[in-house]
């Protein structure tokens, strides 16, 4: 489908919110790529502080990571009431009249999967001519939150004009194997600003100086704390690792709602002084710098965008079998099940302490993880509803 040309185009992204999270994140680097004046990104996102029908700006709700960026971009911020499956109906109407009164999108990309089947279905009918459902994950949460999840998504492949998915994982999950066998669903894997994390030695002993690290062995994670990453079972490989090295010290960079339980447990296990607890950083790629080892035991991912950071800063690193191979663009990935005792990670992270860092930029670029050729391909997609670029 050719898009007129005649005005900026504006892209409506719909999310869960702004915070600083993986799909946010990539969306950003992608953003900051486009050329403003031809492509504007908007923004729909879910709050509390919505009770009725969506609104503009932000309103009431808190802000959030993006917010400023965003705006600071040109890009407007838009909210829904976030959805509880008993306030359906509310939802439904909060959807359909924002989508009857803004008319102005030409593109609507649906991230937030869960109620993709709901505000696809409400864009496509008040004229919006391409809408997207773009998976981020493979997995979903327990008890009833994940029921709903799985409920609200089926047939999703049939609501959508494209099927966007960071993985085959990712798409199988969301849109289901035949839709991924049959091609339905495009892949199109997470791009980072491949050369800003680039490893740089001479950055890195600045960043260790400034956190008070001088020669001890600096294990990293990156990510929200809640059930998804897995944080009580990293703890546990942690522990483990500081009875091999005493040098050992943790950076946990994120917050999210399971902080402060981590930072008990912590305390139990002893090991409180080594781990340091640093919330969001707006330049992340100084802590990939500064570690030794990345270590990720989620339960589940799409394709782990921290995982493709870390291994752009060169940095060996140690995931749950549970992630993509698709994410191994390098040498650099050790992959083992969290269904084994955490000393199993733990002697093979010691055992891996020795080698040397590399600048991996090229590989990750060759590999397609580079988000400034990626940029190539939305926009031509963005402009003309043609998909292959993404080939």
């Amino acid at each position: 489908m050719v898009i007129n040309m005649s005005e900026t185009i504006r892209v409506l992204h719909v999310l869960g919110g702004v915070g600083l999270g993986g799909a946010e994140s990539r969306i950003m680097d992608l953003y900051r790529q486009m050329d403003r004046k031809e492509i504007q990104f908007d923004f729909l996102v879910h709050s509390t502080a919505a009770k009725g029908t969506a609104g503009s700006g932000t309103g009431a709700r808190k802000p959030q990571f993006y917010d400023e960026e965003i705006q600071q971009l040109g890009g407007q911020i838009y909210v829904l009431p976030r959805f509880k499956v008993y306030n359906y109906l509310t939802y439904r109407r909060a959807v359909r009249d924002f989508f009857r009164k803004h008319r102005e999108f030409r593109v609507v990309q649906g991230h937030m999967t869960s109620t993709a089947g709901i505000y696809l279905p409400a864009a496509k009918r008040y004229g919006v001519p391409v809408t997207v459902a773009h998976a981020r994950n493979a997995g979903v949460e327990k008890g009833l939150k994940g029921i709903a999840t799985r409920f609200f998504r089926r047939g999703l492949a049939r609501k959508a004009d494209c099927c966007f998915a960071c993985s085959v994982l990712a798409g199988e999950d969301v849109f289901g194997e035949e839709a991924v066998r049959t091609g339905r669903v495009r892949i199109i894997h997470n791009a980072i600003e491949a050369a800003s994390f680039a490893y740089d030695a001479g950055l890195r002993a600045g960043v260790r100086e400034r956190l008070g690290l001088t020669k001890e062995f600096v294990i990293g994670h990156v990510g929200r704390f809640n059930y998804q990453k897995n944080h009580p079972y990293l703890i546990d490989i942690f522990a483990a690792l500081c009875k091999i090295r005493q040098d050992a010290v943790l950076l946990l960079l994120g917050e999210g709602p399971d902080q402060e339980h981590i930072r008990a447990k912590c305390d139990e296990q002893g090991i409180g002084a080594k781990v340091r607890f640093l919330g969001n950083q707006r330049r992340p790629q100084e802590y990939y710098q500064a570690m030794d080892i990345f270590l990720l035991p989620s339960y589940f991912e799409g394709l782990p965008g921290v995982l493709v950071e870390a291994q752009a800063a060169g940095l060996k690193c140690f995931v749950s079998d549970t992630v993509t191979r698709e994410a191994a663009a390098t040498g650099l990935v050790t992959y083992l099940s969290i269904d084994q005792p955490a000393e199993i990670w733990a002697e093979s992270i010691a055992e891996a302490a020795d080698y040397t860092r590399q600048d991996t930029y090229r590989i990750m670029r060759e590999a397609g993880f580079d988000v400034q050729t990626q940029a190539a391909a939305y926009h031509a997609f963005y402009t003309t509803g043609d998909c292959s670029g993404f080939d």
